[in-house]
């Protein structure tokens, strides 16, 4: 990754919030871990603080869609699912919560926050993805406001009744999978994916509603490191665990419970620890998003034919391997691409292929 992409995303990604003035210097978690001392347990991701925001008091236009009477389930799905979309605040919360490995001594937890914005970029009856846009402003120590900064984030893909799915297995390696109509009826696929538009994890569930409650949890799904772990963490290979996504009358919230794991040949071969995940994304008012939409309105078409090409990988139906050990990530070689110049869609297209060819390689 160059070193503008990396200092962008220590920034925007690997940093946590402070929205008070008053707020301790360290944070502690509720349910955190009373008998390790306070200050070893501190979370870590940074100190950064952004601008005052104005958080959504009155139910959204989002809820009061997913409320309607007289639609079916299938419809009522869709709205759930299209409810995740608009202006946020995001914060990010993961804690170890049990630890098996030795010596016994859980990592401290991690804290992170962002601005974003979220795009309805494709909306048919069987199919919806949201794009994930960072914008993000920053307060210096002077009061200073810096930025906005711009990050295009991470993609998540909802296809309904998804028989073909891609599992990762480790070792940075996808595998195809088919499932049985039984098995996906009336159920929702979520396809995640990292900044880049590669594969992150896949997973199935059904959304349950109630008078004022829409939920979604997927079938166990096995991922690669986050972002937050691969660049201190060794010790583990997988992320093995389930998701939930459920709506709020101002928001949504996506919770995770793993296992992280050290795999080898698609096999799980030894559980590190236990982690909960809690991330929040709570619905802003009266936030400049401009350059976000700016940017999207200049890359859009590039990320189109991406998404293209990596659709064109999975009809092929094998496994495969991405690539890390070349001198430029994928992300940093991508997000060059994005900003560059094209003769037409024609160049555009030859250019992303040439150069996922030279990351992606078939799996053994």
């Amino acid at each position: 990754m160059n070193f503008r992409i990396t200092c962008l995303f220590t920034l925007l990604i690997g940093s946590s919030a402070s929205f008070s003035d008053s707020e301790p210097e360290i944070r502690q978690y509720t349910f955190a871990w009373p008998y390790v001392a306070q200050g070893e347990m501190a979370p870590r991701g940074g100190a950064t603080k952004g601008p005052d925001i104005k958080l959504l008091q009155e139910p959204s236009e989002n809820w009061v869609r997913l409320q309607a009477s007289g639609i079916d389930k299938k419809e009522r799905d869709r709205r759930a699912i299209l409810a995740m979309s608009g202006p946020y605040r995001a914060s990010f919360d993961f804690l170890e919560t049990t630890v098996f490995r030795e010596p016994y001594k859980p990592a401290r937890p991690y804290q992170s926050w962002g601005t974003e914005y979220v795009y309805v970029i494709v909306d048919e009856e069987d199919f919806i993805s949201l794009q994930h846009i960072l914008v993000m402003s920053i307060v210096t120590e002077d009061g200073e406001i810096q930025g906005p900064f711009v990050v295009k984030h991470w993609r998540q893909d909802w296809q309904y009744e998804d028989r073909d799915l891609y599992e990762f297995r480790g070792d940075d390696t996808w595998i195809p999978v088919r499932k049985s109509r039984r098995e996906v009826g009336g159920s929702w696929s979520q396809s995640v994916y990292q900044v880049d538009d590669s594969p992150r994890y896949e997973s199935y569930g059904r959304w349950q509603h109630t008078k004022n409650y829409s939920s979604w949890i997927s079938e166990t799904t096995w991922r690669p490191l986050p972002r937050r772990e691969f660049s201190i963490r060794e010790d583990y290979q997988a992320l093995i665990g389930t998701n939930r996504h459920t709506i709020t009358p101002t928001g949504w919230i996506h919770e995770e419970h793993n296992l992280k794991a050290q795999v080898s040949e698609q096999e799980i071969t030894l559980v590190i620890a236990q982690e909960s995940g809690f991330n929040r994304y709570e619905m802003i008012t009266d936030y400049e998003f401009s350059e976000g939409d700016r940017y999207w309105s200049r890359t859009s078409a590039f990320w189109a034919v991406v998404r293209q090409a990596w659709s064109e990988i999975y009809e092929r139906g094998d496994a495969f391997s991405i690539d890390r050990s070349l001198d430029e990530s994928l992300i940093g070689t991508m997000f060059g691409l994005a900003e560059a110049e094209y003769t037409g869609v024609e160049q555009m297209k030859r250019t992303i292929d040439e150069t996922l060819k030279e990351y992606l390689q078939p799996a053994n």
